[in-house]
């Protein structure tokens, strides 16, 4: 089924999302006037793909990015659904080419439960045109989003297993193979934030309920009382990578990278030690990246919070290969080196680096490690599970984080 577009209707701006091979796109754009000379572009807000922790693996270059701002355009090219057609055979087109003009953002594929920085999974599962974000181009700027994508043609493709429909008012709408899952918290995204209920967005921008699997045929039930408006700290899961929105509002509460290094020259200044070895530990610099631990790398036991310098002791290979005795409450398990998380979108407040996810080791403040590790996000073709923000790692234990426990210097 084709879904053509009528660039002549000139709707609020649009973002469209677009996949091929193991990537996907994003399209941004808006009508209407746009920034005069000298001025600085109206910011709608940020989307941030989550398990990068501030920058993909191989660098942010051009329109593959771990983060991007969508910005006002100078010109509005906006598109509503105009003309249905069904095709027998599938047309010869670039569909799905992250390569066209109008594809803005690119998000790669992520295998659940595997640090993003390791890679894309072998298959991807994201659908070409993943989705849309349309955003009024005045004042107060709301976005919404929408299932799949315009092509440089200005049409829509369905697949022939995606579920479709007429609507009563003899529109066509539908939902993308695997689907388009947001859930807005409640609460907002702030220090006092619980999860949503994940919800799945049609073509058209209507609300309903999941699937019983991400690509069965029948869709949920219509859910009336809900938008596709995206509020500060919604979730996108495109079925392969999930990101996150944040408004301008949002973003003025969240930590600066200045806020975030301060902490971290703060946490280093307060000398602490290792228990047992004495030997004074460090965060290292974010310029480093995430290579080997360095000698004052501080090390954690996730289940007890203890945190300590690395050494061999403890060993309890019977239990697996991480498995440590912690010497001072003697609790067995993961032993990680401890990683600040970079990506200050991702975090609910400024409050100091106290929480570290388990079992990665991802360090934050304590409201921010609790929001996510109650956070299931979405898997597979049912399945939930709370993850890492920052490296994409599921989290285990009781609570999926641990409060850290230093010893501060004998002098």
């Amino acid at each position: 089924m084709v879904l053509e577009g009528n660039p002549e209707v000139g709707s609020p701006r649009t973002s469209d999302l677009q996949h091929t091979g193991n990537k996907g796109s994003c399209f941004l754009s808006s009508p209407g006037e746009g920034a005069q000379p000298g001025e600085e572009p109206i910011k709608y807000g940020e989307l941030i793909v989550l398990g990068y922790n501030g920058c993909l693996a191989s660098g942010d270059k051009g329109r593959r990015r771990s983060r991007l701002a969508l910005s006002r355009r100078p010109h509005a090219n906006g598109v509503k659904p105009d003309v249905m057609h069904h095709i027998s055979t599938p047309l010869v087109s670039k569909i799905g080419r992250s390569t066209e003009n109008m594809i803005d953002f690119v998000v790669t594929d992520t295998s659940p439960g595997v640090s993003a920085a390791e890679g894309p999974s072998a298959q991807s599962t994201i659908s070409r045109y993943a989705c849309r974000i349309l955003c009024d181009r005045r004042p107060p700027y709301t976005a919404r989003i929408y299932a799949a994508g315009f092509d440089a043609s200005s049409n829509i493709f369905l697949g022939e297993r995606a579920a479709k429909w007429r609507t009563p008012d003899g529109l066509m709408d539908g939902l993308t193979t695997n689907g388009v899952l947001v859930m807005h918290p409640a609460g907002g995204f702030s220090e006092d934030s619980a999860p949503g209920v994940w919800r799945e967005i049609s073509v058209c921008g209507n609300v309903y309920t999941l699937r019983d699997s991400r690509s069965a045929q029948q869709r949920g039930k219509l859910v009336e009382n809900e938008s596709n408006v995206l509020q500060d700290g919604s979730l996108i899961d495109l079925c392969g990578a999930t990101l996150l929105w944040r408004t301008p509002a949002g973003l003025l509460r969240a930590p600066t990278l200045k806020q975030l290094e301060a902490q971290r020259q703060e946490a280093n200044a307060a000398r602490p030690q290792c228990p047992v070895g004495l030997s004074t530990l460090a965060f290292p610099s974010p310029a480093r990246g995430r290579t080997a631990p360095d000698k004052q790398q501080p090390w954690v036991y996730v289940r007890c919070g203890h945190v300590h310098g690395y050494h061999g002791w403890g060993c309890r290979r019977e239990r697996g290969p991480q498995e440590r005795e912690c010497p001072l409450c003697r609790l067995v398990g993961p032993y990680v080196p401890l990683w600040l998380g970079q990506e200050a979108g991702l975090c609910l407040d400024p409050g100091p680096p106290s929480h570290a996810f388990a079992p990665c080791g991802h360090v934050c403040s304590e409201k921010t490690a609790r929001y996510w590790a109650q956070t299931p996000l979405p898997h597979g073709t049912h399945a939930f599970h709370a993850a890492c923000p920052f490296c994409g790692a599921w989290l285990t234990g009781e609570h999926g984080c641990v409060r850290l426990i230093f010893q501060g210097p004998l002098d």
